[in-house]
């Protein structure tokens, strides 16, 4: 009789280790569907990017196109990056021909197109793909995640904030201009944040 007591309390004890290890584990899984450090991306020189570098820093994440009626967001993510940048805010932008084929050119043409028509000093990035099969880890993460709203990029300058610890924490659509109050107030509160 004692050896079955001490028998259901070693099951016990190990099956509630284990229920706690489960826990444990898919909380931390949860976490890293909402964190973005654990991928890698190629900027315009064909660099692999770790974005786990930049921790510290707020970013905006932002699909990019050069013939969309929205290019002229430019403007605006350019004036909010001199304004913020300072403070520990990057912007990481990435060309897309998925919409309309409004970004047909190459890097280098994209660059170039950035830099003299708006004068963007912020990182732009190799182009990419953030519909279908072919979408960029990153966009699978950040329309996948369990705290902005879910589903497709729906067009070109879709803007996700991401926190210095690498989590996503906003999403705003293409619609909401990049100075617009609610987009300045989310930098503003990741940047205030140790």
């Amino acid at each position: 009789m004692l050896n079955k007591i001490i028998f259901l309390i070693v099951l016990l004890t190990f099956l509630q280790l284990f229920a706690q290890e489960e826990t444990t584990n898919i909380q931390k899984e949860k976490s890293s569907m909402n964190n973005i450090n654990d991928i890698s991306v190629l900027d315009m020189e064909s660099n692999e990017i770790n974005l786990s570098d930049y921790n510290g820093k707020v970013l905006m994440i932002v699909n990019v196109a050069s013939e969309c009626g929205y290019t002229k967001q430019y403007a605006g993510l350019q004036e909010i990056y001199e304004k913020y940048n300072p403070k520990g805010f990057e912007i990481l932008a990435f060309p897309c021909n998925d919409f309309g084929g409004q970004e047909p050119g190459n890097n280098e043409q994209i660059q170039n197109f950035c830099s003299s028509k708006f004068g963007v000093t912020f990182k732009l990035f190799d182009k990419i793909k953030v519909l279908g099969e072919d979408k960029s880890p990153l966009y699978d993460r950040l329309i996948n995640n369990s705290v902005t709203e879910k589903g497709d990029i729906k067009w070109n300058f879709e803007k996700f904030i991401i926190s210095k610890e690498g989590k996503i924490v906003n999403r705003f659509r293409t619609k909401v201009e990049p100075t617009r109050e609610e987009v300045i107030s989310a930098i503003e509160s990741e940047l205030k944040k140790q």
